[in-house]
C-alpha cells in the first residue's frame, strides 16, 4: 500500500465543509485502491491570523514543505498572504484550471473542455505597488524564464488533449511585458510543430468564451488575465463550485477550488464541494505521474466517473438545483467510487 502525506488547509467560511466532503471520497479511495493518506492539518487564513497574528504560520509552511501534496480550501481576506505567498515560495508555476461540461449541468454548451495555463508566479501579482503622492503605481514583471517554462507546460499538457494551444496576450497594447510573452510563445511553438497554435488578444478571447467556447483547448496566459478568464470559463460551464485547480511546480504541488471562501452561507451545509472533489482528481494525476503510481492514476478516472454518476443521479447542492447538502454530496459521491 503506498502512503501518501497531504497537508490540508481547510481555510475559511465554507473551506472546513468543502475539505471534509472531499476526505469522505479520500477515505473512499483509500479503502478502493490500496492508498494511504496521512492528512496533515496544516492551518492557514483569517482565522490564523486573528488566533496568531499571521495567516500562514511556519509551521504550516514547514507542513506543505514536509508534504507529498498540499489540498487547500478556500481562504478569505489573507489570500495574498496565503496562496500567493505560497506560490512564489514554492515556486508553484503553472495553475492550471479546467473548465468542463458536465451532465444535467446548466453550461452554454454541452462540449466544453478546455483548460487554462496560466503563468502563476508574476506579472502584477507580484505586488510590487507604491504611492506615488495622488497616484499609485504597480510594478508589472514579465520575464523570459517564466515565460518559456509554462509555455512549454501549455504545450506538452496540449499534446496529451486536442493538440492545440492559444496564446492569450495583450501586445498590441503592452508591447514590451504582452509583447515578450508572446515572442517566447511563439518561439516555444516551433518545438512543437505536432499542436496547433494561434494567438488572441484577451478581450477577443474572453469575447469567444462566450461566443465559441467548444473551440478551445489549450488557454496558455499570464497571471492576471488567467484569474479573469478561468472565473469566466468556470460560469460557461456552470459555476465556481464546479472549478478545480492544481498549483504546480517541478517538486512540490497544492490543489484547490477557485471559488472563494464565500462567509454569506458557511455553517449553512449549502455549500458545493465538487470542486474541491475535482481538486482532489487533479491531486492524484499529479501523484501519479510525479510518483509513478498506476493506483492514484485508476483513483483520479474513479473520482470523475463518481461525480459524472452523482449529477445523473441529482445529487447536488442548491445552486446547481439539487436538495442535496454539502455533508451528502461528499457522503454520496465516495459511495459511487469504484
Amino acid at each position: 500500500m503506498r502512503k501518501y502525506s497531504i497537508a490540508l488547509m481547510k481555510g475559511d467560511g465554507i473551506g472546513p465543509e468543502v475539505s471534509q466532503a472531499a476526505l469522505a471520497v479520500l477515505d473512499a479511495i483509500s479503502e478502493k485502491f490500496s492508498l494511504d493518506f496521512e492528512i496533515v492539518d496544516a492551518p492557514a487564513g483569517d482565522i490564523m491570523l486573528k488566533k496568531r497574528g499571521e495567516a500562514l504560520p511556519k509551521d504550516t509552511i514547514s507542513a506543505v514543505r514536509d508534504s507529498d501534496a498540499c489540498l487547500k480550501g478556500p481562504v478569505g481576506e489573507s489570500a495574498m498572504d496565503v496562496i500567493v505567498k505560497l506560490r512564489q515560495m514554492f515556486d508553484l508555476y503553472a495553475n492550471i484550471r479546467p473548465a468542463k461540461s458536465y451532465p444535467t449541468i446548466k453550461a452554454l454548451r454541452p462540449d466544453v473542455d478546455l483548460v487554462i495555463v496560466r503563468e502563476n508566479t508574476e506579472d502584477l501579482y507580484r505586488g510590487i505597488e507604491a504611492d506615488m503622492g495622488d497616484s499609485a503605481i504597480a510594478v508589472r514583471v514579465i520575464s523570459r524564464r517564466a515565460s518559456e517554462r509554462i509555455a512549454e507546460y501549455a504545450f506538452k499538457l496540449a499534446a496529451s488533449r486536442r493538440k492545440n494551444v492559444v496564446a492569450v496576450h495583450k501586445a498590441n497594447v503592452m508591447r514590451k511585458t504582452c509583447g515578450l510573452f508572446a515572442k517566447v510563445s511563439r518561439e516555444v511553438s516551433q518545438r512543437h510543430r505536432g499542436i496547433a497554435f494561434r494567438e488572441m488578444y484577451v478581450d477577443a478571447c474572453a469575447m469567444n468564451l462566450i461566443r465559441n467556447p467548444q473551440d478551445f483547448d489549450v488557454i496558455l496566459t499570464m497571471n492576471m488575465f488567467g484569474d479573469i478568464l478561468s472565473d469566466e470559463a468556470a460560469q460557461v460551464v456552470g459555476g465556481l463550485g464546479l472549478a478545480p485547480s492544481a498549483n504546480i511546480g517541478d517538486k512540490k504541488a497544492l490543489f484547490e477550488p477557485v471559488h472563494g471562501a464565500a462567509p454569506d452561507i458557511a455553517g449553512k451545509g449549502i455549500a458545493n464541494p465538487i470542486a474541491t472533489i475535482l481538486s482532489v482528481k487533479m491531486m492524484l494525476e499529479w501523484l501519479a505521474f510525479s510518483k509513478k503510481d498506476v493506483n492514484c492514476a485508476k483513483a483520479a478516472e474513479s473520482v470523475e466517473r463518481a461525480i459524472v454518476s452523482g449529477l445523473k443521479k441529482g445529487i447536488k447542492t442548491p445552486e446547481l438545483g439539487g436538495k442535496s447538502s454539502t455533508e451528502e454530496v461528499g457522503r454520496l459521491i465516495a459511495k459511487l467510487i469504484f
